[in-house]
């Protein structure tokens, strides 16, 4: 097997993501649609849903607990926000999944589980959502947890999902020690990849991007203030926004892992090494992608 392509400037300029014209409009650019945290961590929702934005996507729409829906309408003013049933908890309901079918079927690309915690209700109702048919997906948290107990539901996708375990999650998925994980992560995003047909993404200090092929990339940007509530959620956002637009799985999740990484780099040299806070990546996710894109 090849060794891991270092992620540079160079290389994701080698690499263009899709053109979008100075005349487009928001059907150009995707439409996503999210779907996250319950009551106890509702701002997931927001970090992943604005990030979505940042990276570029043009239509946002929330799949919500009833409970958090006009919460999250003034919270999120640019979102289509589609309330759904949930559990006691508070958090989407597996028969959310009836109610909210028919959105993700018009959607350009979904992203589903960051913040969630409920592991039952998240993996439950990411199955029920995944069918063969539909957009790109990339399933963060909780909602990676029920793929274990239906394998298939995600190698009938084919290559269009990414997984964003880091190792504990990791150690989760295959069945392996956390610290079997932490010692070759890139043979574990390997198997990974392979055995769900999916990219997946090993997060940490040092992430691999790994595709159902083999192929693999490596980025590392030892930045421990995106060691923070909401930071995975941010590149979750990300990483969809940039399947809307049209960039491959393995181009979203490549692209996103640099420019979250690079958003961090930026704050901790105007913030400081640590105490940034993932709301504040934000901001510096569209001055990345357009450097690259400008070629700066």
């Amino acid at each position: 097997m090849t060794a891991p392509v270092e992620v540079t400037p160079d290389l994701l300029q080698g690499w263009p993501l899709p053109t979008i014209p100075d005349d487009g409009d928001k059907e150009d650019r995707g439409r996503v649609l999210v779907l996250a945290a319950g009551a106890e961590v509702a701002g997931a929702t927001l970090l992943t849903a604005v990030a979505a934005l940042r990276a570029g996507a043009g239509k946002l729409q929330v799949g919500a607990p009833r409970s958090l829906a006009q919460p999250l309408a003034f919270a999120i003013p640019e979102a289509r926000i589609l309330p759904a049933a949930e559990t006691d908890k508070g958090e989407l309901s597996p028969d959310a999944a009836d109610e909210l079918k028919s959105a993700l079927a018009r959607s350009d690309a979904a992203v589903i589980g960051p913040g969630m915690l409920d592991e039952d209700a998240a993996g439950e109702l990411t199955l029920r959502l995944l069918d063969g048919e539909g957009p790109p997906l990339v399933l963060d948290a909780a909602a990676m947890q029920g793929l274990p107990a239906d394998p298939g539901r995600a190698r009938a996708l084919a290559g269009r999902m990414v997984l964003t375990p880091h190792a504990g999650e990791m150690a989760a998925l295959t069945g392996r020690s956390k610290e079997d994980i932490a010692a070759d992560p890139l043979s574990a995003a390997r198997r990974l990849a392979a055995d769900l047909k999916a990219v997946v993404i090993a997060k940490g200090a040092c992430s691999y991007i790994v595709s159902p092929d083999g192929s693999a990339w490596r980025h590392e940007s030892p930045t421990v203030g995106l060691a923070t509530s909401g930071s995975g959620d941010v590149l979750a956002g990300i990483i969809a926004g940039l399947l809307a637009r049209g960039a491959s799985p393995a181009q979203a999740a490549v692209f996103g892992v640099y420019a979250h990484a690079q958003a961090g780099l930026r704050l901790s040299k105007r913030v400081g090494r640590m105490g940034f806070l993932a709301r504040e990546l934000l901001d510096e996710i569209a001055p990345v992608l357009c450097g690259l894109e400008a070629g700066t």
